[in-house]
């Protein structure tokens, strides 16, 4: 549901970006509903924050034919980040970048700065992704062209985000919150046999804790140690790669069976949570490197298996985003939407 109202176009680009715990995606948008061009990805480590990676970002653009974008100087900025958004300090969950908020916007001379909570941000992009930058297993409802209901996102990556979107008068609404970090159930024997292993030594286990990049070796850990077996650590691309291999390795394979599981009952938690009827969309970097595996796994069923409201469950299209710049897209709205008050603001906004 995109407002009717229009929004100027910017006389300089806006700088858009989406930083997570790994890399940084920085792009610009030259005007309200395009795309964002000149995306590159930059390591977090090595830089020692955001401003040096923007510097960095624009010192790179400056050397190629983009230069006059790069001397224009930016108008505005939308930065999606890995961690809760509180106020003008920011302080990354998985990475050692922190920030105040009106010191970069200071030093970089900004017009607009928003800073978003990176789920918040996807969450924002879901009303504009076309059928190109999704994809729904066959034999599952794909969402429609248009939604006009709440929407939900679920993506394990470096760690596991969670948010959500709503259509307002105003626009659409991004929900932000810590969903990954919710006590994970077990819904049977076994996942309860994992748990408590792994509580020996984490006095809470969150969905995060095993549903994410981070969570895979433990994971593999927990299954091999419920089986009484000693298996060397593996890193979650190991896992995944060594899991899906022609010569699987089962263990591995075993262990992402129980990953696709349990992030289904995770993901059907956070459509109910959030009455999310208009679709549950899932981002991160695993699960679209799961393929056939993800779609013959038992995500679906575990996502329905909430009793009486199975049949809530079953009417409520799946997609998983395929676009690894969707959230650039989302901070690109949150800058055309941010002129105007209203419910469908950034967590935290500073405006010159």
């Amino acid at each position: 549901m995109d407002s009717a109202t229009p929004c100027a176009t910017p006389a300089r680009p806006w700088l858009v970006a989406d930083i997570g715990g790994t890399n940084a995606r920085f792009g610009l948008v030259t005007a309200p509903g395009e795309p964002a061009i000149h995306v590159q990805r930059l390591p977090v480590a090595d830089h020692a924050g955001p401003e040096q990676a923007i510097r960095a970002y624009l010192a790179g653009l400056a050397q190629e034919d983009s230069a006059d974008l790069a001397r224009e100087g930016l108008a505005a900025a939308a930065l999606a980040v890995a961690t809760p958004v509180t106020g003008d300090e920011v302080s990354f969950t998985n990475s050692a970048w922190r920030f105040s908020a009106q010191g970069l916007q200071a030093a970089l001379g900004l017009d607009r700065l928003l800073v978003l909570n990176d789920f918040e941000a996807l969450a924002l992009s879901l009303p504009r992704l076309g059928p190109a930058q999704r994809h729904t297993p066959a034999g599952w409802l794909a969402p429609g062209e248009h939604p006009a209901q709440t929407l939900a996102v679920i993506g394990p990556g470096t760690g596991l985000g969670v948010g959500g979107v709503l259509p307002t008068v105003a626009g659409w609404a991004a929900i932000a919150g810590e969903g990954g970090h919710v006590t994970l159930a077990a819904a049977d024997e076994d996942e309860a046999a994992l748990l408590a292993w792994v509580r020996r030594s984490h006095g809470h286990v969150s969905a995060e804790r095993l549903l994410s990049g981070m969570g895979l070796p433990l994971l593999h850990q927990a299954v091999a140690a419920v089986q009484g077996r000693a298996v060397p650590a593996l890193s979650a691309e190991q896992i995944v790669s060594h899991g899906l291999a022609e010569a699987a390795d089962p263990l591995c394979r075993e262990t992402l069976a129980h990953f696709c599981a349990m992030l289904g009952g995770v993901a059907g938690n956070v459509v109910l949570t959030l009455g999310a009827r208009g679709g549950l969309y899932i981002g991160g970097g695993i699960v679209p490197r799961l393929g056939d595996f993800f779609a013959c796994s038992r995500f679906r069923e575990r996502m329905l298996a909430k009793g009486r409201f199975a049949d809530y469950l079953a009417a409520v299209p799946v997609a998983i985003i395929t676009d690894t710049l969707a959230a650039l897209a989302g901070g690109a709205l949150a800058l055309e939407q941010s002129a105007r008050p209203g419910p469908a603001q950034a967590s935290w906004a500073m405006a010159g």
